[in-house]
């Protein structure tokens, strides 16, 4: 893959995080500034069709991200961010606040990074079977119908997360941030969606974990920053946390 490949591939990830909408070559030279003709930027999203990292679903829509351009995107293009201070500060002074209102840190930090994210969040603590869930039944709400039979079996997934946290630790080494898109997730009633997820231990040694799952169209930067970030706070009181985002 070239480098204006690279950038049209990761244009064309950015549009679809935004807008779900598939992305032409109209929408590429308007907003992105390629310094090419339009036929240029439609024979290079031809080739990208070809080597498996975009694919258009039907003939006159524009193209939307593989699951191999995704998985291109997060090695190869993404770049790591951290949290500005702003949204550091933002999130410790959310978190302590919920937190005088609930004993439990796990379910503290989950319920906020669910309003935080619009998202499902999950937590819990494997070695107690204790785990806590939010933000499915709003989920529901605004799923489309042709999604909500994936929607379905994310919930049965949920219904028996105790059960399998133990198939996500083994996927996964001691410090390691690791992302699984669509088939690759570990979890096969979730292999319609995406999962950033990292384990980590707090000082009295229990083993802990955060995960978001979502769609394959979801904001990788952001999500693996809260993922980092929360893991430092969550490491140093201990939890496990499974932060569902669809």
């Amino acid at each position: 893959m070239n480098e204006r490949q690279k950038k049209i591939l990761a244009a064309i990830v950015q549009e679809y995080t935004t807008g779900a909408v598939p992305v032409g070559s109209q929408v590429l030279g308007a907003k992105y500034g390629f310094d090419v003709s339009p036929a240029t930027l439609r024979n290079d999203m031809a080739q990208l069709e070809n080597d498996g990292f975009l694919y258009q679903p039907h003939v006159s829509a524009g193209r939307i991200p593989t699951d191999k351009g995704y998985r291109y995107f997060v090695e190869e293009i993404m770049e790591d961010r951290d949290l500005t201070k702003g949204e550091q500060q933002k999130l410790q002074t959310e978190l302590l606040q919920l937190k005088a209102k609930n004993a439990r840190l796990t379910r503290t930090a989950a319920k906020l990074l669910s309003v935080l994210s619009g998202t499902v969040a999950v937590s819990g603590l494997p070695s107690r079977d204790e785990f806590y869930e939010f933000g499915l039944s709003a989920l529901l709400e605004e799923a489309e119908e042709e999604n909500l039979d994936d929607l379905c079996r994310l919930a049965q997934a949920l219904d028996y997360i105790d059960e399998r946290c133990d198939t996500l630790l083994g996927e996964l080494r001691s410090d390691e941030t690791k992302i699984f898109i669509g088939t690759e997730n570990p979890i096969d009633d979730m292999n319609r969606y995406s999962m950033i997820v990292s384990p980590y231990h707090r000082r009295d040694g229990e083993r802990g974990i955060i995960a978001l799952i979502g769609p394959k169209n979801m904001r990788y930067e952001k999500n693996k920053s809260l993922i980092e970030y929360v893991k430092k706070i969550l490491g140093s009181a201990g939890a496990i946390v499974l932060i569902i985002m669809i």
